[in-house]
């Protein structure tokens, strides 16, 4: 079975509840009638048509508007938040969807086809806020191989090509340990960790070596039964032929399927370049480290896009603990 076809499984038989705040995009209306009709997930459809097994809310009007604008200026009132300004706020489909599964009334939800990343986020990490044990919100490409003679035909979790620029060590462990988590999660596979650079084993000696091995620390001092490695080549982590050559001593049992990127730049030139060349399908970015799912789209995403961003976002409200 695909990796694909495991989550869609998988999300049929949780049967989560997942809002789509922007039912006004023609793409986000059908991706809620399919994934309806598929049972992947029940689905609200904010400011969209009425659809066959799918629930409709004009947010706006929503008859619980006030109670959602008075727990955000609870939120948000050290801050300076009004209360006039909290109920104009709560009207925004993104930030009442996330509201509502901070408030336990949905379990994630999924934006960003017509709202910027910069909003969509923004309203996931105010409303909703990091999970209790994750050091920082972060996030992942699912990667799924698209030709039938790819040299792997399991998915890969790479991280984070999406949303952390320049991490630090404790940053980089904390990408690394939630996007273990990922993995466990959405590929339901034992992690093995690899975090990528320029060097394998102390191949080269450079000072911004340092940052990628104090993580490695940082991860086996918190997760001592985790399989994590590095510094680390793509090639040595995918391939355990070259690993063996590279280096004998490292810890991981098998090819790796969790590839942590040292900063943004390699992240997002990596994915692509997997994407692009190699043909390999790029699901996210998936947030991690959330207290619950919420989920970003690219303002380009197809229908299928967010038929899978949903299904993976269902999959992720499977245990709110992390």
């Amino acid at each position: 079975m695909d990796p694909l076809h495991r989550i869609y499984q998988a999300a049929k038989r949780l049967d989560r509840h997942i809002v789509l705040p922007e039912g006004r995009d023609p793409r986000v209306a059908e991706a809620a009638a399919r994934l309806a009709a598929e049972g992947l997930a029940r689905i609200t459809l904010m400011d969209g048509p009425d659809l066959p097994g799918v629930t409709a809310l004009a947010p706006a009007e929503a008859p619980d508007l006030p109670q959602l604008a008075e727990k955000w200026h609870q939120i948000r009132a050290a801050k300076g938040m009004t209360a006039g300004r909290a109920l104009e706020e709560m009207r925004d489909p993104i930030r009442q969807a996330a509201m509502r599964v901070r408030l336990g009334q949905a379990d994630g939800t999924v934006g960003g086809a017509v709202a910027t990343t910069a909003d969509t986020v923004r309203a996931a990490l105010q409303v909703i806020g990091k999970a209790p044990k994750a050091g920082i919100v972060s996030s992942f490409f699912l990667m799924l191989p698209g030709r039938e003679d790819a040299p792997v035909r399991d998915g890969l979790i790479f991280s984070d090509c999406g949303l952390v620029i320049q991490p630090d060590a404790a940053e980089l462990s904390a990408i690394a340990l939630s996007a273990a988590e990922s993995c466990r999660r959405i590929l339901g596979e034992v992690p093995r960790v690899a975090l990528l650079s320029f060097s394998t084993a102390g191949s080269a000696d450079h000072p911004s070596l340092g940052r990628i091995r104090e993580a490695v620390s940082l991860i086996r001092a918190a997760a001592p039964d985790l399989e994590v490695d590095g510094e680390m080549q793509f090639d040595a982590a995918l391939d355990l032929e070259i690993r063996a050559k590279k280096a004998p001593a490292s810890p991981l049992t098998g090819r790796a399927n969790v590839y942590v990127f040292p900063d943004l730049a390699a992240g997002n030139i990596g994915y692509k370049i997997a994407q692009r060349l190699g043909g390999w399908k790029a699901i996210g970015p998936i947030l991690q480290g959330l207290a619950k799912p919420a989920n970003d789209l690219s303002r380009g995403c197809s229908v299928q896009d967010i038929v899978d961003a949903a299904a993976i976002t269902a999959i992720q409200a499977k245990s709110e603990k992390m």
